[in-house]
């Protein structure tokens, strides 16, 4: 008998904490994968489903291709039939050098290069000479970046030093490095004379010298060896072409480094030649510089019969832009710089346009970033690319876009050791009836703040005017939680998260950015427990406390402590598999026979936070894991890298060290990031408790549950870009219900109703 194809078939799933899990998914349909975080919702859909069905479309390249291919490793499970074609569309940054746009990106640049190669007078080439990235488009002085990096030789070098003391303020300059030698061992200086004594050709070989053979180097000279001067190595180095280096020592070279629009073009990146050809009066940089809003508009007023194909295209994929709410980005920015949630709509712009059928679309919480009229957007998209042929599995928290799934799988019931079953599988309407977390939340009845708090005083945002904000002056309320609100692109992380600590630098902003540390760095060592558990370890089995550490006596001698050793199968997927000798615990098999309350460290190192709290109850550090689980992180284990945790993971933890403060003045971007709407409600007592113990709370928030509990809101808008950057509405949730102009009061409406 013929299998059902129409049903991607997973028999056998154990990735992560999943239970060894079967289940069928229906092909042609949005698929909607819920349960709080942790319950192995990503395991399933990414690390499962997503990474095999990668693997087989990578099996079928040829070798050479293969290589170059994304590899997401190959999970665990039985086996996965009637496999699509995927489409992974993470939230991960689309990153890239200065060179790469959001028109580059999108391939709306190249579609604009080719109206102006057509309409635009007078003629100066074909599409390729308006790239900035041709040589013989790009503008000469800057070659194509926009901007001249110059090198500040006070912030380079220490002249109170000599060479041999280290006055070059740069890694691999330092004395005995390899970059030193070159002028330490060039027979042209004293190495023990301070630099501000040097002559003043002396100061020019040092720091201008072009490329050449020293006549009386020292000895060692090697024979091949040239000399050159400290900022023409610099600028070969590490300033050319995005060089490897360049990324490797990025925040170095910013101390060093002034930065400035190009002089001759003005930050255009083309040459005079091309930016003479215009269409109306618009060089196709002052197009690539407009809101794709305006320029969408301004592609509009253009007429031609003989390149209406060109222009339809242009119009098309610009409206695409607009459909997915970032309307207010210009093609001109650096990818860079967009946020993750913007990086994730980019990659679907691509996908819009093409006419590819029956894939395998996999997104990762499409809804993070955006305001829930954005949502309303996002939700058209993925329709229309269901109904393009396709099948489209989402990983969602969000209640808006769970309510356009044909088919909810939950996953759960709670997190890490206690997830990893599917508790309900069915439409949303079934959803509600369900048992689970997801089931619960839905059939709430929603509440909001009726007896706000008032404050006392205020702190007075004045004049701000940075990107699109208006000349808005604010008046936040101190020792209140206030919630500021708008549409994504209106100006709020840019009053609250750049005016706001300019005019008032006691601000403390707690953010989802990555935290410092080395790549093993764990929970446990940010909450600077490792040593204490060392200790007592040591203690309790009278040894050193260095055996307990995988970067110390307790190592691994097979693997070194990194638990994992790396197979490479030549022009196969590499593999990484647990460490034969201590079977992926890092530590020396010795160390494991020393036990604390019956259980080793590598077993200690494996619980869960919520199991620690019970572990060690006795111990008054279990305050930090009272707080975890106060933030919904009870399901991280303590020996979790911090590198593998999400956006939404770090700022909770990060916040978890303010819990003890009060009389600050704490600023939160989105903070609901990745929770699950049942655990939004315990990050609200979090909040309030913060208020209560004194502080002075600003979230920057787009979930409507969080509003709703708001004391004060301020909304930001009423659009994005240039149509944002004002106060539409300050008040308490229930003046906001009443306002008739805000999008904020309009979907909050529609929330509590539901």
């Amino acid at each position: 008998m013929k299998s059902n194809n129409r049903m991607i078939k997973v028999s056998g799933a154990r990735q992560n904490n999943l239970k060894n899990i079967s289940l069928e998914i229906p092909k042609g349909r949005i698929v909607v994968f819920t349960g709080v975080s942790g319950s192995g919702k990503s395991s399933l859909v990414f690390e499962t489903i997503g990474a095999e069905a990668q693997r087989q479309v990578n099996e079928t390249q040829h070798s050479f291709t293969r290589n170059r291919l994304s590899h997401l490793g190959i999970p665990d499970v039985d086996k996965i039939e009637h496999l699509n074609v995927p489409v992974i569309i993470s939230q991960k940054r689309i990153g890239g050098n200065a060179r790469s746009t959001v028109g580059t990106a999108t391939d709306i640049y190249a579609s604009l290069r080719l109206l102006f190669s057509r309409m635009g007078n007078p003629f100066v080439g074909y599409s390729s000479i308006f790239s900035f990235n041709h040589p013989q488009g790009m503008c000469p002085t800057c070659e194509g970046l926009g901007f001249i990096s110059t090198i500040n030789t006070d912030a380079l070098l220490d002249k109170d030093k000599s060479l041999n003391e280290g006055p070059i303020l740069f890694p691999t300059f330092q004395p005995g490095g390899y970059r030193w030698i070159r002028y330490a061992h060039s027979g042209y200086f004293d190495r023990d004379k301070k630099l501000r004594d040097y002559s003043k050709k002396e100061l020019e070989l040092l720091l201008y010298a072009e490329e050449h053979k020293p006549p009386h180097p020292d000895k060692s000279w090697g024979k091949t060896m040239q000399y050159i001067g400290l900022l023409p190595r610099i600028k070969n180095d590490f300033l050319k072409k995005e060089s490897k280096e360049h990324h490797l020592r990025k925040k170095e070279l910013q101390k060093i480094i002034n930065t400035v629009s190009c002089p001759d073009c003005k930050g255009k990146r083309l040459n005079k030649t091309v930016l003479s050809c215009k269409i109306k009066g618009m060089d196709i940089a002052d197009c690539s510089a407009m809101p794709v809003g305006e320029l969408l508009a301004f592609i509009h007023t253009l007429s031609s019969k003989s390149f209406s194909a060109i222009r339809y295209e242009l119009q098309k994929k610009l409206e695409n832009v607009v459909t997915i709410g970032l309307q207010y980005l210009t093609l001109d920015r650096t990818t860079d710089t967009l946020s993750g949630g913007e990086s994730q709509r980019i990659k679907m712009v691509r996908h819009l346009g093409n006419s590819i059928e029956d894939l395998l679309y996999i997104f990762d919480e499409p809804s993070i970033g955006l305001h829930a009229k954005d949502l309303d957007n996002i939700s058209k998209i993925i329709r229309k690319i269901k109904e393009k042929g396709n099948s489209v599995l989402i990983v969602e928290h969000d209640p808006d876009i769970i309510k356009i799934a044909d088919h909810v799988i939950d996953v759960g019931p709670l997190s890490g050791v206690h997830g990893g079953e599917i508790i309900y599988e069915g439409s949303f309407k079934g959803l509600l009836a369900s048992k689970g977390k997801t089931g619960k939340y839905f059939s709430q009845k929603r509440t909001y703040r009726d007896n706000p708090r008032t404050a006392q005083t205020s702190i007075r945002i004045e004049n701000a005017s940075l990107f699109n904000l208006k000349n808005i002056t604010v008046d936040i309320p101190r020792n209140v939680l206030t919630v500021v609100t708008g549409v994504a692109g209106s100006g709020k992380s840019t009053l609250i998260g750049k005016v706001l600590p300019l005019q008032l630098p006691e601000v403390k902003i707690i953010n989802q950015s990555p935290i410092t540390g080395s790549q093993r760095s764990t929970l446990l060592t940010y909450l600077d427990l490792s040593d204490k558990l060392r200790r007592l370890f040591a203690s309790a089995n009278k040894v050193s406390d260095r055996l307990f550490s995988t970067n110390s006596l307790g190592a691994c001698p097979d693997c070194k402590g990194l638990g994992v050793e790396k197979i490479d199968l030549a022009f196969m997927d590499d593999i990484e598999q647990p460490c034969d000798v201590c079977h992926g615990t890092g530590f020396d098999p010795k160390v494991l026979k020393y036990k604390f309350l019956h259980k080793n460290i590598a077993e200690v190192l494996n619980l869960t936070v919520e199991e620690a709290m019970t572990f060690f109850e006795q111990y008054d550090f279990v305050t930090h894991f009272e707080l975890l689980i106060a933030l919904g992180l009870g399901y991280l284990k303590l020996g979790q890298r911090l590198s593998t945790f999400s956006g939404g993971e770090r700022q909770r933890l990060k916040l978890s060290a303010e819990l003890a403060e009060a009389n600050k003045i704490l600023v939160l971007d989105e903070p609901s990031t990745g929770l699950h709407p049942a655990d939004t409600g315990q990050l609200l007592q979090v909040l309030d408790r913060l208020v209560e113990q004194g502080n002075t709370v600003i979230v920057i928030e787009h979930n409507l549950d969080v509003i709703a509990q708001a004391d004060w809101i301020l909304d930001i808008g009423p659009g994005a870009g240039k149509y944002g950057g004002e106060l539409v509405f300050q008040g308490n949730v229930r003046q906001l219900l009443e306002n008739k102009v805000s999008e904020t009061a309009k979907y909050l409406k529609q929330h509590l109703i539901a």
